[in-house]
């Protein structure tokens, strides 16, 4: 491995930025936000659960990914968009009655927000489901090599991915003949342009982005969501964790991308620079195979344009 401290990477620029209000539903893409300490504004505030509070995710209910949100920059009114039916429209509550929901096991609380969504979204799921939202007093502790906080994401506050990390998966699907995958089959929320060594961002521990600098938390552990089509709604079979498992298998997991932390709040923009503040060395990987040649990168950038 090269060493950390003369490792150097062309400047990387911010392509997307992109926050998903509903844990497990669409995202809604920006050219701005503003970072709280928990992420950028409103990312995973709200969280679909079952009756007994328990979370829902796209790993067994994959439906979620239909549900469009959208959320004023205030924070103060969701609507919610599906196909098949009509949009839903409602005065975000913050007073209201505290219920104790369960993500992966911990317990935090949650402000349910009534039962008009609470039907919605259990018609749109085929499942009774209600919709909670982050109390003021969320006091969370997120873990990693810098700990920070977040609302209802599965760990840390904000999720970067560079293009040139999607491309070289890309190019081994559809080397082996599978089809290419866009971005958002992974739901970041910082896509980075600019960085042509692909998992860059496997040795960028501090970031500096507008005004907000990010500390780097841990690898992006994949799960069985990658194999959901988010404009389907439906399970697509076992790609791309498969051709993954081929090359980025690390301490038993599959990796792909990284969380980092909130140090600075503050705001950020497509088109920013993505400065890094200082560089690691890059996790060892079991690689098994060959990296497919360059050829098929049309395909790999059309996906792209495609997340």
């Amino acid at each position: 491995m090269s060493d950390p401290v003369v490792f150097r990477a062309p400047q990387g620029v911010v392509r997307e930025l992109v926050t998903y209000p509903i844990k497990g539903c669409a995202g809604m893409p920006l050219a701005r936000s503003q970072v709280t300490p928990a992420g950028l504004a409103h990312d995973r505030s709200f969280m679909v659960v079952d009756p007994a509070g328990v979370f829902r995710s796209q790993r067994r209910d994959p439906r979620l990914a239909l549900v469009r949100p959208m959320v004023t920059a205030d924070g103060t009114r969701l609507t919610l968009h599906a196909p098949g039916t009509d949009p839903l429209d409602l005065a975000v509550e913050i007073d209201a009655v505290r219920r104790d929901v369960l993500l992966f096991g911990a317990r935090f609380r949650g402000i349910d927000q009534g039962e008009a969504v609470a039907g919605w979204l259990s018609r749109v799921l085929g499942t009774p489901s209600r919709l909670v939202r982050v109390p003021p007093e969320h006091d969370r502790v997120t873990d990693g090599e810098t700990p920070g906080t977040s609302g209802y994401a599965d760990s840390c506050a904000v999720h970067l991915l560079s293009l040139s990390t999607l491309d070289l998966l890309n190019e081994r699907l559809v080397g082996r003949g599978s089809a290419p995958v866009p971005m958002g089959r992974f739901r970041p929320n910082i896509v980075v342009a600019g960085w042509d060594v692909p998992h860059t961002e496997d040795r960028a521990r501090r970031l500096r982005i507008g005004a907000v600098d990010l500390g780097y938390a841990k690898l992006a552990d994949r799960c069985v969501v990658t194999t959901v089509d988010q404009l389907a709604g439906s399970k697509t079979g076992p790609e791309p964790l498969r051709t993954l498992a081929d090359y980025r298998r690390i301490d038993g997991k599959i990796a792909f991308g990284v969380k980092y932390a909130v140090v600075a709040v503050g705001v950020l923009g497509v088109g920013d620079e993505v400065a890094v503040g200082h560089w690691q060395e890059a996790p060892r990987t079991e690689l098994v195979g060959s990296i497919i040649p360059a050829a098929v990168g049309g395909a790999t950038a059309r996906a792209r344009d495609r997340g």
